[in-house]
Formats: structure tokens, C-alpha cells, sequence
């Protein structure tokens, strides 16, 4: 987010460089600054004649360099964006000889989504040295509880650790599904408000008691009754809760729990540090310890690959989703 916020204050400053090459497996922040170059660097006036969409499927990388090189017609500077971009991956290295000599004049940005250039080869060094070069990474897991807190932050608003937790296992890792979901959230919310788990059940429909990190929990006090319910209400519901998340959370709670046990140092922050959690969910750990020795942690993560395996078909066949989920809580309880 930071390195978005300096090409935005670059443009912003009326200094945007004459190329734009962003690039990698992350779409949401390719297409914001494609969105920012689009909507902010000419004048609706001067759109018309001097800015330009191509897309990858549609065009060639000589056809690209033509329209580049072109002069603005009663402005400044012109703008050709190149969508989806990733559709020229064979001929990419053909905008060598254009970036190494670029128009000043014009503004090219290339949307190369899901690809990365190669660092050995010509293009990618060409424009580290004329043009602007973005790499947007995906996040991991565990880092979209913190992209969700920062963007909410910018908003005026805060969250609660676990409402994060349940979109991130909703929506997983989708950066752009997850900021429709915040901005409807947000219309709907005053500003300076504290978004909970009650609040996204009522506006997104994500259930606060029946989900993965409820179970999880649940399972980790060894409350079987509150366990029996939610896999009731999963097996209900297979197509909003399928097991292969639900197996993959309870895999990472217990292999997390396996590394509690070593650690020799049971301090919320260090916990928290090593397990690479909230400091807020580091009490499920303390909780569960106390109910599964080191041994029966073992003994789990082994039942839990098995049963992973049938949910694949490997020793049973079309086993339903219900009977994997009753499988699955009388192997853990």
C-alpha cells in the first residue's frame, strides 16, 4: 500500500513517468492504479482525444508502440493503457526498444496480470531505468486481516479481530471481492464505527456462530455440543461451507498447536509472534493445549491428512460431505 501511495503522490505532483509496467499474481491493485492513471491525469476535455484503451486479446505489441508514439492532441500528455496485457507474454519483450526510448509525452501503463517479467532480461532492467515497474504480490493469509485493518483504518472505521477473521475465511485472499464487500459495508455504516461479527452477519450474511473459526474454537474447549451443532449446520449447508476448508483451518489450528507445545516461551506476544496470529486468538491455543497433550496433537494432524485423502476419493468413494464432517469430529474429539 505504501508503494501505491507513492506513485499516486508522484502523478498527484504532476511528475508520472513515461511508463508504467505493473505486473504480478495480486489484480486488485493493478487495476487501481491503471484506475487512478485513467481518471486523474487528463481532463475529461482531454480525454477524448488522448486517451486511449487496448486490450491484450485485441491487439499486438507493434500496435501499442504505434499509438505511443504518437503526440497529444491539445494537452500535456496522453495516456494508452494496455489491459490485460498478460495475452502478449510471448512477444513482451518487444517493447524494448520503446522503453528504452520512450515518448515523454505519453503515459503508457501496461496491465500484465498473473505474470512477472524476467529480471535477467532486457525489458525489465530497460524499465527500471526509464519507467515505473510494480510488482503487486498476493497476500498470504494471514496478511489480509491486516490489509482489511488498513484499509478500514483510512476510512475512519475499526474492526474487530474475529469480524476479520470471518472475511477473510468467507471471502478468502480476493482483495477485490473483499473491498466490494467493505465499501457496502461502509455505506451502510456510520463513520468511527467498530465493524463485529454481528454487524457482518446483518449486511454480508456471513454467520457469526456457524463457521470454521466457531469450530475451531469449539473443538479446541472440547465443547462437543457447540462442535455437533455447527457440522450439523455445515452439513446443511455443503455449498457455503465446503470441507476442504473447513479440513485446511483445523490442519493450521492443530499444526500451530503442535509449535505451542515446543515453544518454551508461552507469552501472549511471543506466541503470537511465533504461531504468526492476532495476540487476540492466543488464548484458544492456551485452552486447547491444556486439552490435547503434544502426543494426541500428533495423532490428529495424522488422522486429519487421512481423511483429507478420502475427501479426494483415496480409500472411499463419494463419501457425502455430512459423513466426512462426523468422521472428521469423532477422529479430533
Amino acid at each position: 500500500m505504501d508503494r501505491v501511495k507513492e506513485i499516486v503522490a508522484n502523478i498527484n505532483q504532476g511528475t508520472p513517468k513515461p511508463i508504467y509496467f505493473l505486473m504480478g499474481d495480486e489484480p486488485y491493485y493493478i487495476d487501481k492504479i491503471s484506475k487512478y492513471i485513467a481518471d486523474n491525469v487528463l481532463t475529461e476535455d482531454e480525454k477524448g482525444f488522448n486517451q486511449m484503451v487496448l486490450y491484450g486479446k485485441d491487439t499486438s505489441v507493434d500496435e501499442v508502440i504505434a499509438n505511443a508514439k504518437r503526440f497529444p492532441m491539445m494537452a500535456q500528455h496522453q495516456v494508452v493503457i494496455v489491459k490485460e496485457a498478460q495475452h502478449l507474454s510471448r512477444s513482451i519483450e518487444n517493447f524494448n526498444s520503446y522503453v528504452e526510448n520512450p515518448q515523454l509525452s505519453t503515459i503508457l501503463v501496461i496491465c500484465y496480470k498473473y505474470k512477472k517479467l524476467d529480471k535477467r532480461k532486457k525489458l525489465y532492467k530497460s524499465v527500471q531505468k526509464t519507467g515505473e515497474i510494480f510488482e503487486s504480490k498476493k497476500l498470504y493469509e494471514n496478511q489480509v486481516s491486516e490489509w482489511i485493518r488498513r484499509t478500514l483504518s483510512g476510512k475512519k472505521y475499526k474492526i474487530s479481530p474475529k469480524a476479520c477473521m470471518l472475511l477473510v475465511e468467507f471471502l478468502g485472499t480476493d482483495l477485490s471481492k473483499i473491498s466490494n464487500e467493505l465499501d457496502k459495508l461502509t455505506l451502510v455504516i456510520p463513520a468511527a464505527t467498530e465493524i463485529t461479527p454481528d454487524l457482518i452477519e446483518q449486511h454480508i450474511g456471513i454467520s457469526k456462530d456457524f463457521n470454521n473459526f466457531e469450530l475451531k474454537k469449539a473443538i479446541g474447549e472440547q465443547n462437543v455440543r457447540k462442535a455437533t451443532r455447527i457440522i450439523d449446520y455445515f452439513s446443511q449447508n455443503p455449498k457455503d461451507n465446503p470441507f476442504v476448508v473447513t479440513i485446511t483451518l483445523l490442519n493450521t489450528f492443530f499444526t500451530q498447536l503442535l509449535q505451542y507445545h515446543g515453544l518454551k516461551d508461552h507469552s501472549p506476544n511471543n506466541v503470537a509472534k511465533v504461531l504468526g496470529v492476532n495476540p487476540y486468538f492466543v488464548n484458544e491455543f492456551t485452552v486447547a493445549a491444556k486439552n490435547y497433550p503434544m502426543k494426541r496433537v500428533s495423532a490428529i494432524i495424522s488422522s486429519l491428512r487421512q481423511l483429507d485423502l478420502k475427501s479426494k476419493g483415496v480409500g472411499a468413494s463419494n463419501m457425502a460431505q455430512a459423513d466426512l464432517l462426523k468422521e472428521l469430529l469423532t477422529k479430533i474429539v
